[in-house]
């Protein structure tokens, strides 16, 4: 199990790992070795989140959520094939911890009385200052 909050954690089958030979720098290691991680996870089908949380994470996830709801991320930064694969599991558990946050809602306001007056008495004196700049009429 991976907890991801204190109500949220995933079973190990529910993420499917395979792994691909990564780009960039690291010369023969690179060609011989897959040390480059791609790990699925069923958002859509997943027993362990709410469906909030499945409607949030397609916000979060963006281009890594597929269609059918599968999130893929390939983790390559590092050398070594175990350290790719704890970044890749990190960056999902960010990515649900950051989706089941639910945003507190946006409490409509008035401005205030002394607020108005203010803005009005700000409008005023810069009217004047223009009226001021202006040339006086024959």
């Amino acid at each position: 199990m991976i907890p991801v909050t204190d109500h949220i954690s995933l079973a190990d089958a529910e993420l499917e790992e395979s792994f691909i030979r990564a780009s960039g720098p690291g010369g023969q290691n690179v060609n011989k070795v897959a040390t480059a991680v791609q790990l699925r996870f069923d958002a859509e089908a997943s027993p362990s989140l709410q469906p909030a949380v499945k409607e949030r994470l397609r916000r979060v996830a963006g281009r890594k959520m597929t269609g059918a709801g599968v999130i893929v991320i390939t983790a390559n930064r590092f050398r070594t094939q175990e350290r790719n694969r704890a970044d890749a599991v990190e960056r999902l558990v960010a990515m649900i911890a950051q989706a089941a946050h639910a945003p507190t809602p946006r409490r409509a306001t008035k401005p205030t009385y002394a607020s108005r007056q203010r803005r009005l008495e700000a409008k005023k004196h810069r009217g004047a200052v223009k009226t001021t700049r202006s040339e006086p009429f024959e």
